[in-house]
Protein backbone atom coordinates (compact mmCIF):
# COMPACT_ATOMS: atom_id res chain seq x y z
CA UNK A 1 0.00 0.00 0.00
CA UNK A 2 1.31 3.55 -0.63
CA UNK A 3 -0.10 6.90 0.11
CA UNK A 4 -1.15 8.94 2.51
CA UNK A 5 -2.51 7.07 5.69
CA UNK A 6 -6.05 8.61 5.28
CA UNK A 7 -7.57 6.39 7.74
CA UNK A 8 -5.43 7.66 10.28
CA UNK A 9 -5.63 11.24 9.97
CA UNK A 10 -9.06 11.20 9.69
CA UNK A 11 -9.66 9.22 13.23
CA UNK A 12 -7.50 11.67 14.40
CA UNK A 13 -9.58 14.36 12.79
CA UNK A 14 -12.43 13.23 14.34
CA UNK A 15 -11.13 12.85 18.02
CA UNK A 16 -12.01 15.86 19.96
CA UNK A 17 -9.36 17.59 21.88
CA UNK A 18 -8.67 17.74 25.41
CA UNK A 19 -7.28 20.68 25.67
CA UNK A 20 -9.18 22.67 22.89
CA UNK A 21 -13.17 22.71 23.25
CA UNK A 22 -14.41 22.64 19.91
CA UNK A 23 -11.17 21.64 17.98
CA UNK A 24 -9.94 18.14 16.74
CA UNK A 25 -7.06 16.64 18.03
CA UNK A 26 -3.81 17.68 16.98
CA UNK A 27 -0.69 15.08 16.40
CA UNK A 28 1.16 16.88 19.15
CA UNK A 29 -1.70 15.81 21.87
CA UNK A 30 -2.49 12.46 19.75
CA UNK A 31 1.50 11.57 20.75
CA UNK A 32 1.38 12.70 24.29
CA UNK A 33 -2.19 10.91 24.98
CA UNK A 34 -0.71 7.71 23.31
CA UNK A 35 3.03 8.38 25.73
CA UNK A 36 0.30 9.01 29.03
CA UNK A 37 -1.27 5.76 28.54
CA UNK A 38 1.41 3.71 27.58
CA UNK A 39 2.85 4.96 30.74
CA UNK A 40 0.35 4.46 32.99
CA UNK A 41 -0.53 1.05 31.82
CA UNK A 42 2.89 -0.25 31.70
CA UNK A 43 5.41 2.37 33.14
CA UNK A 44 7.52 2.41 30.30
CA UNK A 45 8.28 5.82 28.64
CA UNK A 46 8.07 6.00 25.24
CA UNK A 47 9.32 8.92 22.85
CA UNK A 48 6.36 9.76 20.95
CA UNK A 49 5.92 12.87 19.14
CA UNK A 50 3.84 14.82 16.88
CA UNK A 51 6.89 14.52 14.05
CA UNK A 52 6.12 10.87 14.29
CA UNK A 53 2.49 10.61 13.92
CA UNK A 54 2.83 13.25 10.88
CA UNK A 55 5.19 10.43 9.33
CA UNK A 56 2.16 7.83 10.29
CA UNK A 57 0.08 10.11 8.12
CA UNK A 58 2.34 10.27 5.06
CA UNK A 59 2.38 6.20 4.93
CA UNK A 60 6.04 6.91 5.40
CA UNK A 61 5.92 4.10 8.45
CA UNK A 62 2.95 1.73 7.65
CA UNK A 63 3.46 -0.98 10.35
CA UNK A 64 4.71 1.20 13.39
CA UNK A 65 5.59 -1.29 16.75
CA UNK A 66 3.03 -3.19 18.89
CA UNK A 67 3.22 -0.66 21.74
CA UNK A 68 2.54 1.94 19.78
CA UNK A 69 -0.58 0.74 17.90
CA UNK A 70 -2.25 -0.13 21.09
CA UNK A 71 -1.86 3.50 21.96
CA UNK A 72 -3.26 4.60 18.63
CA UNK A 73 -6.46 2.08 18.79
CA UNK A 74 -7.03 3.33 22.62
CA UNK A 75 -6.53 6.91 22.41
CA UNK A 76 -8.48 7.13 18.85
CA UNK A 77 -10.99 4.51 20.53
CA UNK A 78 -11.08 1.44 17.54
CA UNK A 79 -10.80 -1.91 18.10
CA UNK A 80 -8.63 -3.46 15.06
CA UNK A 81 -5.38 -1.70 13.52
CA UNK A 82 -6.68 -2.04 10.12
CA UNK A 83 -9.64 0.83 11.25
CA UNK A 84 -6.54 3.01 11.13
CA UNK A 85 -5.16 1.92 7.99
CA UNK A 86 -2.16 -0.17 9.16
CA UNK A 87 -2.11 -3.84 8.26
CA UNK A 88 1.20 -5.94 8.70
CA UNK A 89 4.14 -6.52 6.22
CA UNK A 90 3.49 -9.59 3.73
CA UNK A 91 7.46 -9.85 4.03
CA UNK A 92 7.25 -10.52 8.24
CA UNK A 93 8.26 -14.46 8.42
CA UNK A 94 7.03 -16.29 10.87
CA UNK A 95 8.32 -15.82 14.37
CA UNK A 96 10.11 -12.66 13.22
CA UNK A 97 10.10 -9.64 15.94
CA UNK A 98 8.46 -6.48 14.89
CA UNK A 99 10.50 -3.35 14.78
CA UNK A 100 11.10 -1.89 17.68
CA UNK A 101 9.19 1.67 18.14
CA UNK A 102 12.40 4.53 18.38
CA UNK A 103 12.38 5.11 21.75
CA UNK A 104 15.33 6.75 24.19
CA UNK A 105 14.48 3.40 26.76
CA UNK A 106 14.18 1.00 23.77
CA UNK A 107 15.25 -2.87 24.43
CA UNK A 108 15.70 -1.88 28.35
CA UNK A 109 11.64 -2.40 29.08
CA UNK A 110 12.70 -4.27 32.27
CA UNK A 111 15.31 -1.86 33.41
CA UNK A 112 12.52 0.70 33.33
CA UNK A 113 10.04 -1.92 35.24
CA UNK A 114 12.00 -2.12 38.43
CA UNK A 115 13.26 1.21 38.47
CA UNK A 116 9.97 1.82 38.96
CA UNK A 117 9.64 -0.84 41.49
CA UNK A 118 12.53 0.50 43.56
CA UNK A 119 11.56 3.81 43.62
CA UNK A 120 7.88 2.65 44.92
CA UNK A 121 9.47 0.49 47.73
CA UNK A 122 11.39 3.67 48.77
CA UNK A 123 7.74 5.18 50.31
CA UNK A 124 8.49 2.93 53.40
CA UNK A 125 11.44 4.69 53.94
CA UNK A 126 10.41 8.07 53.20
CA UNK A 127 7.63 7.52 55.74
CA UNK A 128 10.23 6.33 58.54
CA UNK A 129 8.39 3.00 58.99
CA UNK A 130 8.05 -0.49 57.68
CA UNK A 131 5.15 -0.15 56.64
CA UNK A 132 3.10 3.37 55.86
CA UNK A 133 -0.55 4.33 54.08
CA UNK A 134 1.07 5.32 51.19
CA UNK A 135 3.00 2.49 50.12
CA UNK A 136 -0.28 0.16 50.92
CA UNK A 137 -2.29 2.47 48.82
CA UNK A 138 0.15 2.36 46.03
CA UNK A 139 0.48 -1.47 46.22
CA UNK A 140 -3.42 -1.75 45.78
CA UNK A 141 -3.37 0.77 42.92
CA UNK A 142 -0.86 -1.20 40.37
CA UNK A 143 -2.91 -4.24 41.47
CA UNK A 144 -6.20 -2.20 40.11
CA UNK A 145 -3.96 -0.39 37.52
CA UNK A 146 -3.13 -4.14 36.10
CA UNK A 147 -6.79 -5.48 36.40
CA UNK A 148 -8.19 -2.45 34.37
CA UNK A 149 -6.04 -2.80 31.53
CA UNK A 150 -5.85 -7.07 31.28
CA UNK A 151 -6.04 -7.89 27.73
CA UNK A 152 -5.99 -4.57 26.47
CA UNK A 153 -2.26 -3.72 26.58
CA UNK A 154 0.55 -6.83 26.21
CA UNK A 155 1.08 -9.34 29.06
CA UNK A 156 4.72 -9.15 29.61
CA UNK A 157 5.19 -5.59 31.43
CA UNK A 158 2.10 -6.87 33.68
CA UNK A 159 2.86 -10.14 34.77
CA UNK A 160 6.78 -8.09 35.86
CA UNK A 161 4.99 -5.78 37.36
CA UNK A 162 2.64 -8.61 39.11
CA UNK A 163 5.59 -10.44 40.57
CA UNK A 164 7.26 -7.24 41.48
CA UNK A 165 3.77 -6.09 43.62
CA UNK A 166 4.02 -10.21 45.29
CA UNK A 167 7.87 -9.96 46.18
CA UNK A 168 7.29 -6.58 47.41
CA UNK A 169 4.55 -7.50 49.56
CA UNK A 170 6.43 -10.36 50.90
CA UNK A 171 9.41 -8.64 51.31
CA UNK A 172 7.08 -6.02 53.67
CA UNK A 173 5.99 -8.46 55.69
CA UNK A 174 9.41 -9.67 56.92
CA UNK A 175 9.33 -6.60 58.92
CA UNK A 176 7.69 -5.17 61.68
CA UNK A 177 3.88 -3.41 61.61
CA UNK A 178 0.53 -3.65 62.80
CA UNK A 179 -1.83 -6.71 62.53
CA UNK A 180 -3.65 -4.39 60.12
CA UNK A 181 -1.13 -3.35 58.25
CA UNK A 182 -0.14 -6.88 57.78
CA UNK A 183 -3.49 -7.83 56.55
CA UNK A 184 -3.66 -5.16 53.95
CA UNK A 185 -0.18 -6.49 52.91
CA UNK A 186 -1.44 -9.94 52.59
CA UNK A 187 -4.16 -9.11 50.33
CA UNK A 188 -1.89 -7.11 48.05
CA UNK A 189 0.36 -10.16 47.95
CA UNK A 190 -2.79 -12.64 47.21
CA UNK A 191 -4.23 -10.09 44.64
CA UNK A 192 -1.00 -10.01 42.61
CA UNK A 193 -0.44 -13.78 42.98
CA UNK A 194 -4.24 -14.31 41.39
CA UNK A 195 -3.38 -11.93 38.85
CA UNK A 196 -0.02 -14.06 37.90
CA UNK A 197 -2.15 -17.23 37.72
CA UNK A 198 -4.87 -16.16 35.74
CA UNK A 199 -2.10 -14.65 33.43
CA UNK A 200 -0.39 -18.45 33.65
CA UNK A 201 -3.71 -19.79 32.23
CA UNK A 202 -4.12 -17.21 29.59
CA UNK A 203 -0.40 -18.10 28.62
CA UNK A 204 -1.35 -22.21 27.98
CA UNK A 205 0.12 -23.18 31.42
CA UNK A 206 -3.20 -23.91 33.98
CA UNK A 207 -1.19 -26.20 35.93
CA UNK A 208 1.40 -23.33 37.07
CA UNK A 209 -1.90 -21.34 37.76
CA UNK A 210 -2.66 -23.90 40.45
CA UNK A 211 0.57 -23.36 42.02
CA UNK A 212 -0.07 -19.22 42.37
CA UNK A 213 -3.39 -20.04 43.67
CA UNK A 214 -2.10 -22.50 46.54
CA UNK A 215 -0.26 -19.55 47.80
CA UNK A 216 -2.99 -16.90 47.11
CA UNK A 217 -5.11 -18.81 49.16
CA UNK A 218 -2.82 -18.89 51.88
CA UNK A 219 -2.63 -15.10 51.87
CA UNK A 220 -6.03 -14.73 51.81
CA UNK A 221 -6.59 -16.98 54.69
CA UNK A 222 -4.00 -13.93 56.40
CA UNK A 223 -5.78 -11.64 55.34
CA UNK A 224 -9.00 -12.86 56.75
CA UNK A 225 -10.20 -11.51 53.11
CA UNK A 226 -13.89 -12.51 51.63
CA UNK A 227 -13.86 -10.95 47.96
CA UNK A 228 -10.19 -12.36 47.69
CA UNK A 229 -11.34 -15.62 48.70
CA UNK A 230 -13.70 -15.43 45.81
CA UNK A 231 -11.86 -14.51 43.32
CA UNK A 232 -8.93 -16.96 43.75
CA UNK A 233 -11.83 -19.71 43.72
CA UNK A 234 -12.63 -18.05 40.23
CA UNK A 235 -9.05 -18.75 39.51
CA UNK A 236 -8.76 -22.02 40.45
CA UNK A 237 -11.88 -22.88 38.55
CA UNK A 238 -10.96 -21.38 35.78
CA UNK A 239 -7.23 -23.40 35.67
CA UNK A 240 -9.17 -26.88 36.17
CA UNK A 241 -11.79 -25.85 33.19
CA UNK A 242 -8.88 -25.32 31.05
CA UNK A 243 -7.60 -28.17 31.91
CA UNK A 244 -11.08 -30.11 31.26
CA UNK A 245 -11.01 -31.18 34.46
CA UNK A 246 -14.97 -30.13 34.87
CA UNK A 247 -16.14 -31.54 37.92
CA UNK A 248 -13.10 -30.18 40.25
CA UNK A 249 -13.76 -26.91 38.36
CA UNK A 250 -17.05 -27.00 39.49
CA UNK A 251 -15.80 -28.04 43.27
CA UNK A 252 -13.86 -24.59 43.32
CA UNK A 253 -16.85 -22.46 42.03
CA UNK A 254 -19.46 -24.26 44.34
CA UNK A 255 -17.45 -23.64 47.27
CA UNK A 256 -16.35 -20.19 46.21
CA UNK A 257 -20.10 -19.14 46.68
CA UNK A 258 -19.50 -19.68 49.92
CA UNK A 259 -18.05 -16.24 50.94
CA UNK A 260 -19.39 -12.68 50.67
CA UNK A 261 -17.53 -12.13 47.66
CA UNK A 262 -18.37 -9.32 45.57
CA UNK A 263 -18.76 -9.86 41.88
CA UNK A 264 -17.04 -13.02 42.07
CA UNK A 265 -20.50 -15.05 43.36
CA UNK A 266 -21.70 -13.93 40.24
CA UNK A 267 -19.33 -15.28 38.45
CA UNK A 268 -18.84 -18.10 40.00
CA UNK A 269 -22.73 -19.46 40.11
CA UNK A 270 -22.80 -18.50 36.45
CA UNK A 271 -18.75 -20.18 36.01
CA UNK A 272 -20.50 -23.43 38.00
CA UNK A 273 -23.28 -24.01 35.76
CA UNK A 274 -20.78 -24.31 32.78
CA UNK A 275 -18.90 -26.73 34.68
CA UNK A 276 -21.62 -29.17 35.35
CA UNK A 277 -23.33 -28.27 32.66
CA UNK A 278 -20.05 -29.97 30.25
CA UNK A 279 -19.33 -32.69 32.95
CA UNK A 280 -23.06 -34.22 32.02
CA UNK A 281 -24.72 -33.29 35.21
CA UNK A 282 -27.22 -31.37 33.42
CA UNK A 283 -30.16 -30.52 36.56
CA UNK A 284 -27.48 -28.89 38.67
CA UNK A 285 -26.28 -26.97 36.20
CA UNK A 286 -29.63 -25.70 35.66
CA UNK A 287 -29.92 -25.34 39.52
CA UNK A 288 -26.71 -23.15 39.50
CA UNK A 289 -27.97 -21.03 36.28
CA UNK A 290 -31.11 -20.25 37.72
CA UNK A 291 -28.91 -19.26 41.04
CA UNK A 292 -26.57 -16.48 39.21
CA UNK A 293 -29.48 -15.69 36.72
CA UNK A 294 -31.36 -14.10 39.94
CA UNK A 295 -28.34 -12.91 41.79
CA UNK A 296 -28.26 -9.02 42.46
CA UNK A 297 -24.54 -8.22 43.43
CA UNK A 298 -22.61 -4.82 43.94
CA UNK A 299 -18.97 -4.58 43.05
CA UNK A 300 -17.33 -4.92 46.64
CA UNK A 301 -15.30 -1.71 47.39
CA UNK A 302 -11.81 -4.08 47.49
CA UNK A 303 -12.80 -5.85 43.76
CA UNK A 304 -9.76 -4.50 41.28
CA UNK A 305 -11.92 -4.42 38.48
CA UNK A 306 -11.34 -5.35 35.36
CA UNK A 307 -10.63 -9.46 34.87
CA UNK A 308 -11.25 -9.06 38.52
CA UNK A 309 -14.83 -8.04 38.40
CA UNK A 310 -18.08 -10.03 36.49
CA UNK A 311 -20.41 -7.74 34.91
CA UNK A 312 -23.78 -8.51 33.53
CA UNK A 313 -22.16 -8.64 30.43
CA UNK A 314 -19.86 -11.03 31.03
CA UNK A 315 -22.36 -13.40 32.97
CA UNK A 316 -24.61 -13.26 29.52
CA UNK A 317 -21.26 -14.40 28.04
CA UNK A 318 -20.94 -18.03 30.26
CA UNK A 319 -24.75 -18.45 30.42
CA UNK A 320 -24.41 -18.51 26.64
CA UNK A 321 -21.83 -20.99 27.27
CA UNK A 322 -24.24 -23.39 29.41
CA UNK A 323 -26.76 -23.39 27.00
CA UNK A 324 -24.09 -24.27 24.02
CA UNK A 325 -23.17 -27.34 26.27
CA UNK A 326 -27.04 -28.25 27.42
CA UNK A 327 -26.87 -27.94 23.00
CA UNK A 328 -29.80 -25.34 22.80
CA UNK A 329 -28.40 -23.21 20.26
CA UNK A 330 -31.14 -20.54 20.47
CA UNK A 331 -30.70 -19.71 23.56
CA UNK A 332 -26.80 -19.67 22.93
CA UNK A 333 -27.92 -16.78 20.77
CA UNK A 334 -29.79 -15.32 23.21
CA UNK A 335 -27.44 -14.68 25.79
CA UNK A 336 -24.30 -14.11 23.67
CA UNK A 337 -26.32 -11.36 21.65
CA UNK A 338 -26.93 -9.43 25.09
CA UNK A 339 -23.50 -9.81 26.02
CA UNK A 340 -22.09 -8.61 22.86
CA UNK A 341 -24.85 -5.97 22.57
CA UNK A 342 -24.02 -4.88 26.32
CA UNK A 343 -20.30 -4.96 26.20
CA UNK A 344 -20.87 -2.57 23.21
CA UNK A 345 -22.30 -0.44 25.00
CA UNK A 346 -19.55 0.32 27.43
CA UNK A 347 -16.69 2.56 26.32
CA UNK A 348 -13.87 0.43 24.63
CA UNK A 349 -11.55 1.50 27.31
CA UNK A 350 -13.79 0.39 30.17
CA UNK A 351 -14.24 -3.76 28.51
CA UNK A 352 -13.33 -6.91 30.07
CA UNK A 353 -11.36 -7.16 26.26
CA UNK A 354 -11.15 -11.27 26.94
CA UNK A 355 -14.81 -11.68 28.12
CA UNK A 356 -16.06 -10.20 24.92
CA UNK A 357 -14.12 -12.25 22.68
CA UNK A 358 -15.33 -15.52 24.18
CA UNK A 359 -18.98 -13.58 23.81
CA UNK A 360 -18.32 -12.96 19.93
CA UNK A 361 -17.35 -16.65 19.60
CA UNK A 362 -20.44 -18.39 21.55
CA UNK A 363 -22.78 -15.88 19.19
CA UNK A 364 -20.16 -17.58 16.58
CA UNK A 365 -21.45 -21.19 17.26
CA UNK A 366 -24.52 -20.79 17.88
CA UNK A 367 -25.30 -19.13 14.16
CA UNK A 368 -23.90 -22.42 12.61
CA UNK A 369 -25.45 -24.82 14.36
CA UNK A 370 -28.55 -22.96 13.43
CA UNK A 371 -27.75 -22.74 9.63
CA UNK A 372 -26.50 -18.99 9.85
CA UNK A 373 -22.76 -18.86 8.00
CA UNK A 374 -23.07 -15.11 7.49
CA UNK A 375 -24.12 -14.33 11.06
CA UNK A 376 -21.26 -16.73 12.08
CA UNK A 377 -18.65 -14.83 10.06
CA UNK A 378 -19.86 -11.28 11.27
CA UNK A 379 -19.59 -12.31 14.83
CA UNK A 380 -16.16 -14.28 14.56
CA UNK A 381 -14.48 -11.35 12.68
CA UNK A 382 -12.97 -9.04 15.29
CA UNK A 383 -11.29 -11.94 17.00
CA UNK A 384 -9.67 -12.98 13.49
CA UNK A 385 -8.26 -9.55 13.41
CA UNK A 386 -6.96 -9.41 16.97
CA UNK A 387 -3.21 -8.16 17.52
CA UNK A 388 -0.95 -10.94 17.62
CA UNK A 389 -0.34 -10.27 21.48
CA UNK A 390 -3.91 -10.95 22.66
CA UNK A 391 -4.01 -14.09 20.94
CA UNK A 392 -3.88 -15.81 24.53
CA UNK A 393 -4.54 -19.90 24.41
CA UNK A 394 -8.07 -19.79 25.61
CA UNK A 395 -8.97 -17.93 22.51
CA UNK A 396 -7.16 -20.16 20.13
CA UNK A 397 -8.96 -23.17 21.98
CA UNK A 398 -12.20 -21.79 21.64
CA UNK A 399 -11.44 -20.83 17.88
CA UNK A 400 -10.46 -24.73 17.47
CA UNK A 401 -14.31 -25.44 18.43
CA UNK A 402 -15.38 -22.80 15.93
CA UNK A 403 -14.14 -24.19 13.11
CA UNK A 404 -15.02 -27.87 14.04
CA UNK A 405 -18.62 -26.88 13.52
CA UNK A 406 -17.51 -25.03 10.13
CA UNK A 407 -17.66 -28.42 8.79
CA UNK A 408 -20.98 -28.41 6.87
CA UNK A 409 -20.43 -24.89 5.03
CA UNK A 410 -16.73 -26.21 3.69
CA UNK A 411 -18.39 -26.57 0.15
CA UNK A 412 -19.66 -23.24 0.09
CA UNK A 413 -16.71 -20.68 -0.60
CA UNK A 414 -17.59 -18.63 1.84
CA UNK A 415 -17.24 -21.78 4.50
CA UNK A 416 -13.95 -22.70 3.00
CA UNK A 417 -12.87 -19.06 3.56
CA UNK A 418 -13.95 -19.18 7.37
CA UNK A 419 -12.28 -22.51 7.97
CA UNK A 420 -8.90 -21.05 6.28
CA UNK A 421 -8.89 -17.91 8.29
CA UNK A 422 -9.06 -19.69 11.67
CA UNK A 423 -6.91 -22.56 10.72
CA UNK A 424 -4.56 -20.00 10.02
CA UNK A 425 -5.13 -18.06 13.41
CA UNK A 426 -4.95 -21.68 15.80
CA UNK A 427 -1.60 -22.55 13.63
CA UNK A 428 0.22 -19.67 13.97
CA UNK A 429 -1.27 -17.77 16.42
CA UNK A 430 1.72 -15.18 17.01
CA UNK A 431 0.61 -13.82 13.56
CA UNK A 432 -1.66 -11.30 12.06
CA UNK A 433 -4.26 -12.80 9.92
CA UNK A 434 -4.84 -11.72 6.35
CA UNK A 435 -7.78 -9.07 6.35
CA UNK A 436 -11.09 -10.24 5.48
CA UNK A 437 -12.39 -9.74 2.23
CA UNK A 438 -15.72 -8.27 2.22
CA UNK A 439 -18.60 -10.73 2.77
CA UNK A 440 -21.69 -10.69 0.95
CA UNK A 441 -25.29 -12.61 1.65
CA UNK A 442 -25.37 -16.29 0.71
CA UNK A 443 -23.48 -19.10 1.14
Amino acid sequence: MSGPNDLLREARESTPSRRAPGEHMSRGELADSICAWLWDTTEIKYELDGHYIAKLERGAVRWPGAAYRSGLRHVLGVAADNELGFFPPAGVAPGEPEPIPPSSMAGHDDDLVNAGDESIALLSFAEESNVGELTVEQLHADIERIALSYLRTPLRPMFAKSRAIRDRAFTLLAGNQSPRQSRDLYAAAGWAITLLAWMSVDLGRPDIAEGHTRTAWACAEAADHDVLRGWIRATQHTAAFWQEDFNRAAAYAEDGLRYNAGTARLFLASAASVDLARAGRTDKARELLDVARTLTVRPAESEPGGVLLCTQERAEGLWADTQLAFGDAHRTAEHADRSVALFESVPFALRNAGSERMARLQQAKARLLLGQLDGAIEAVEPVLDLQPEYRVRPLVQRLAEVAALTAPYVRSPKGRLLRDRIAEFTQRPGLPTRPAAPSRRGA
